[in-house]
């Protein structure tokens, strides 16, 4: 009897990107935005197979981009049989609900696609309830969009009165798990509260950065351990502490959740008991990926955040990880170019304008022992200053 095998592989959806290009925005910086975008849909695990984008003031109020681009789009979407066309910003309820009736294919913003994965990266409870506020709260305003269903229903007595009912129902519904969730989260805040309380005697320091920077793996570096690390966005969503011992001297740090452009404002609001452990350092280590080409606007971003924390003015050292990776930008395009070498990247402006900075690269262990140091050097002093009856220890 011949045995049949079924193909239970998954269908990897095909995926169109766009995007607009406001006044002041270089080709640069758009490339580099629907590059990261790119990112966040692999990430998700769906193909780009075509990019548009638009010059614009700012986006249609509408429509988002203009009615010939979206008649553009709109064509390229049924000859190739898309199935998600992803925007590059938050649409609003009634842009979401216009292009979704031009375009009859499943439409995601750039909050939508972010909170899916942040749903599917979510391993602890606090990570899953997080998330689901956030998810939640995104979907409140829009859901008379899940209702347009009934529009096409001409005519009949009470037609309109239990569509208007029902979206009442899940209104009050979703809004009263919204307010279970906060107590939810406000109950595990309170036990992680206890948590560092218990260990409130170690100076604890913090990496931050951007998303995709190698803080994890700084991590597994520093505390021998094995968190995880992924060359994905959100690889980690769990703040994941560990004691770190540097010549007998014992600290606690921990890997936090990456920032990324544009986050939605729902999980920056949900995730803040997260990034307690941001606000509560003693020292702040902010990894930057120097290897992308637009690091500078990732720095940016990261200290608008910390900015946002309340947590920008805490003593930091700048690590500048990947230094194994640094292409320099020759002035002339057909200039050859050498690699840095560590002396040279001290005396670039990175070494200058960032006090302490540090050039490391955490999977080929370059210079490491000097980070070791000077992560020595600052979690001594504050040590000593809160503890100076046992200094001679170290």
């Amino acid at each position: 009897m011949k045995q049949k095998f079924y193909d239970t592989a998954v269908k990897q959806e095909k995926v169109v990107l766009v995007g607009i290009i406001t006044p002041g925005q270089s080709d640069e910086q758009t490339k580099e935005y629907l590059e990261e975008l790119e990112f966040l849909v692999m990430t998700a695990g769906g193909l780009t197979v075509k990019t548009f984008t638009q010059r614009m003031q700012k986006p249609d109020r509408a429509t988002f981009v203009h009615s010939g681009k979206l008649e553009e789009i709109r064509d390229y979407v049924k000859s190739e049989e898309i199935d998600i066309v992803v925007f590059d910003d938050e649409l609003s309820p009634s842009q979401l609900r216009n292009i979704e009736n031009e375009l009859q294919v499943k439409i995601l913003d750039r909050s939508n696609l972010i909170l899916d994965i942040f749903a599917n990266r979510a391993q602890t409870a606090q990570a899953k309830t997080q998330v689901e506020l956030a998810q939640l709260q995104y979907l409140l305003p829009r859901l008379t969009r899940l209702w347009t269903h009934l529009e096409r229903q001409k005519g009949g007595i009470g037609m309109r009165g239990p569509g208007e009912s029902q979206i009442e129902t899940d209104r009050r519904l979703i809004l009263n798990k919204i307010s279970l969730l906060k107590e939810r989260l406000k109950l595990i805040d309170r036990q992680n509260e206890t948590q560092r309380k218990n260990r409130v005697a170690l100076v604890r320091v913090a990496l931050v950065g951007y998303t995709n920077v190698g803080k994890s793996t700084i991590m597994n570096m520093l505390s021998k351990s094995d968190v995880f690390a992924e060359n994905k966005l959100f690889a980690t969503l769990d703040t994941t502490v560990r004691k770190v011992v540097i010549e007998n001297l014992p600290f606690l740090l921990s890997d936090t959740v990456g920032f990324i452009r544009k986050l939605p404002h729902h999980l920056v609001e949900c995730f803040k008991s997260t990034l307690d452990e941001v606000r509560e350092a003693d020292i702040l280590v902010h990894v930057v990926d120097v290897s992308h080409p637009n690091f500078e606007d990732q720095i940016n971003t990261v200290n608008e955040t910390l900015k946002d924390l309340g947590a920008i003015d805490k003593p930091m050292i700048t690590v500048f990880n990947k230094i194994d990776a640094y292409k320099p930008q020759p002035i002339h395009p057909e200039d050859p170019t050498e690699p840095m070498s560590l002396e040279d990247f001290k005396q670039s402006w990175m070494g200058k304008n960032s006090n302490p900075a540090i050039f490391i690269s955490a999977t080929k262990k370059e210079n490491v022992d000097e980070f070791r140091k000077l992560l020595y050097d600052k979690v001594i002093a504050i040590h000593t200053a809160r503890y100076p009856y046992d200094q001679l220890l170290y």
